[in-house]
């Protein structure tokens, strides 16, 4: 006890205690909880398994499967019970190529054979209500719709992401929420076979992701036309230069600010209205060191890392940029994301050396998708992952 209260020793201290051990978190699907997963998952000594409960559409490989190849998932879903009275006017569908509860399903299998489960949630990610309400939908400086991208700067959207958590979670025994795509979208998306890849620049691609929705662009004032005309102009410069490398832009440093603060602040409305719903249960969010990042981790605002328990950094590519951005989290819990379904999937010492930049937890991808020819990469990343 301290006069001013006991003693708070938090999970970096825990960790450093153990000798550097890692927490480690591997992520699956529902329909991965199949005869033999739990045994799979026991053997490997993962901490925790995050289900995905709320989804984006996937066809997702089933190498463990004896029946299947692969599972269609054709758009967006709850993996729970979809209850008519709970929603406004967004409301997720239902995944008809599993049963109608298959998350709980899954968690309640994990729980009995004894494993911890964190609720794996996608929020903003959702084509097909992107498609059915593209008002909600991240729009780009030349009016054109992102679909796939709902736009948190919406009450709509903010509202459904929290009825989303609350329902989701509902009798749900987790112990963790493992929050995706808690912000906004952009550009780059893996589209219906995608004919994007090496055409934009950085940059381009940057400028292309601000949101110019009729929401974002209130809050831009009343020089709203005319920023987006700066952002018309500047991408078809940089699209003349004909540099592929560019990651420079030429927008005045006022708007690039007014921009990057605007998305954060509804990024920072998303979250808050999602923390209020996800009760006691401990709070990892996905993210990116860049603040201008968006997708599935987008950057984190100024005050993402306090809201939260942990951050989840994408470090799905070894190298010293990703190194860098770990170590410059150094004030909050960093989950490194690392993945096993790559080209070149998780090189030797790489979990050590994300451990010695910072890391305190291993947040492994996936526990479904890497087969057997697979299964030795995620071994090898425990066992860096446990060395003292």
């Amino acid at each position: 006890m301290t006069p001013d209260g006991p003693t708070l020793v938090s999970a970096a201290a825990v960790i450093a205690a153990a000798g550097g051990r890692m927490k480690v978190t591997g992520y699956c699907y529902p329909w991965d909880v199949e005869p033999g997963f739990a045994d799979r998952v026991l053997d490997l000594g993962v901490d925790e398994v995050a289900v995905a409960v709320s989804y984006h559409s996937a066809r997702a490989a089933t190498p463990w499967s004896r029946e299947r190849t692969s599972v269609v998932a054709r758009h967006a879903a709850l993996y729970r019970p979809v209850r008519s009275g709970a929603w406004g006017r967004l409301r997720p569908a239902s995944a008809d190529w599993v049963s109608e509860d298959s998350a709980g399903d899954a968690v309640a299998a994990l729980r009995e054979a004894g494993i911890p489960v964190a609720a794996w949630l996608v929020l903003t990610h959702n084509s097909l209500l992107g498609t059915e309400f593209p008002d909600l939908a991240v729009r780009n400086c030349f009016g054109e719709s992102y679909p796939w991208a709902l736009c948190p700067a919406w009450e709509d959207v903010r509202s459904y992401a929290a009825t989303l958590t609350a329902e989701a979670l509902a009798d749900l025994d987790v112990g963790s929420v493992v929050l995706e795509a808690c912000g906004q979208l952009g550009a780059i998306h893996q589209h219906q076979h995608e004919k994007t890849d090496a055409v934009w620049s950085p940059a381009v691609a940057r400028l292309l992701s601000v949101c110019c929705c009729t929401a974002c662009a209130s809050r831009w004032g009343d020089d709203a036309q005319a920023i987006r005309g700066l952002l018309r102009a500047e991408v078809w410069r940089l699209l003349a230069s004909g540099d592929l490398d560019a990651v420079d832009d030429g927008l005045p440093a006022e708007v690039r600010d007014l921009l990057l603060a605007t998305r954060h602040r509804s990024a920072d409305e998303l979250r808050r209205a999602v923390l209020g719903r996800a009760g006691e249960r401990r709070v990892v969010l996905h993210g990116a060191a860049d603040p201008w990042a968006t997708g599935a981790l987008p950057g984190l605002t100024a005050s993402a890392a306090e809201d939260v328990d942990a951050v989840v950094l994408p470090c799905w590519t070894p190298g010293p940029g990703t190194l860098a951005a770990v170590r410059s989290m150094s004030t909050v819990e960093v989950g490194a994301y690392v993945t096993a379904v790559a080209v070149n999937p998780l090189p030797d010492g790489y979990v050590s050396d994300l451990r010695a930049a910072g890391a305190d937890e291993l947040h492994l991808y996936h526990l479904g998708l890497a087969g057997p020819a697979r299964w030795g990469h995620l071994r090898g990343a425990v066992r860096e992952a446990r060395a003292g």
